[in-house]
């Protein structure tokens, strides 16, 4: 087995010191660009590693981030993953994801594991079962960043990057009120989310604003999967006064919510409008394209990567930012009945 390069080697092969490759390497100023750009290439050359961990404890930083999401098969939280990556890389940050499984016990181990590899931030997005808040003071305890993006936890000394769930849920029921709907069901999610809450309240709000009553009936809360959305459409349409249309909390209800209405010979959106929440790639490739909420996934990794950097430049660190971005209602063929 060959012996790994050392600074030393590549200073040999340069003719130069071994303290001028470190201060090159780790970008000083003290040291041209030509220098520095002479040595980089020198040692990819020779195959050199910088030791992570020997850096870590001489600088105090180890470069690493710690990205955790319930799930890294979802379009929204692979994207946002993609936005982080594109801020950070460049910085020279390596981001160690992470997913729980929507389980607390595995969030509050991984959290733990990350501080274990000496991450300098934790970037997340809460699992639904997360109650206790213990594991994310012990974050703040060590004097690292924490940003919630998503799905956050009100905590102080916390920052967090959010979409406008309350105004954009407002905005897709008042568009299916402008195609001539008034009997507007809502799927919502696990509430103990605070997302879902926001949702329903400006879908409620929009309903009370266009003198459309709320029923409770029309209200469902269901999990982000297909076949609760084939449930819930078989649910409302047993009721006395069926709905004319749905807003769901996420595109694979919606999904299958259009699967069950086609199964019930229902026209939409002659006879019944959907919209979903997510905007998730199949949603636009259908036939009957979804009508769907973009949530900005990519601005919203960037967004989070950022907030990070300030709170890591700030020399108290405990800057808190709340920080809320636009998201846009994709009209489409499930919701439009006057574009057709």
């Amino acid at each position: 087995m060959s012996e790994k390069t050392t600074i030393y080697d590549i200073a040999k092969a340069l003719n130069i010191t071994a303290a001028t490759v470190s201060r090159a390497l780790n970008n000083n100023s003290r040291i041209s660009k030509a220098t520095r750009d002479l040595v980089v290439k020198k040692a990819a050359e020779m195959n050199y590693e910088q030791n992570r961990l020997a850096l870590a404890l001489k600088s105090g930083k180890s470069k690493n981030v710690g990205v955790v999401v319930p799930y890294i098969d979802r379009n929204f939280f692979s994207t946002v993953i993609r936005g982080i990556e594109e801020e950070l890389y460049p910085l020279g940050y390596h981001v160690i994801i992470c997913q729980t499984h929507e389980n607390e016990e595995k969030e509050i181990e991984t959290i733990s594991n990350l501080l274990n590899a000496q991450v300098d931030g934790v970037l997340m997005s809460v699992s639904k079962t997360t109650q206790k808040t213990v594991h994310f003071q012990s974050v703040l305890n060590k004097d690292i960043p924490l940003v919630f993006f998503d799905r956050v936890k009100e905590m102080k000394g916390v920052s967090t990057v959010t979409i406008d769930d309350y105004e954009v849920a407002y905005e897709a029921t008042e568009h299916l009120i402008e195609q001539g709907c008034k009997r507007i069901a809502h799927i919502s999610g696990d509430w103990k989310l605070a997302i879902y809450k926001h949702r329903f309240k400006g879908y409620k709000k929009a309903l009370e604003d266009y003198g459309i009553s709320y029923n409770s009936d029309y209200l469902i809360k269901a999990k982000s999967e297909i076949g609760d959305g084939q449930n819930a459409i078989e649910k409302l349409f047993k009721l006395k006064e069926i709905p004319d249309a749905v807003f769901c909390s996420s595109d694979y209800i919606a999904l299958g919510a259009l699967q069950k209405l086609k199964e019930l010979n229902v026209d939409v959106p002659s006879d019944f409008c959907v919209v979903g929440f997510s905007n998730e790639p199949f949603t636009q490739f259908l036939e009957l394209s979804i009508s769907s909420i973009d949530q900005v996934p990519r601005q919203m990794g960037k967004t989070a990567a950022k907030v990070f950097l300030e709170q890591l430049e700030n020399e108290q660190g405990k800057i808190e930012k709340k920080v809320a971005l636009k998201a846009t209602l994709e009209k489409r063929k499930s919701s439009s009945r006057k574009l057709q």
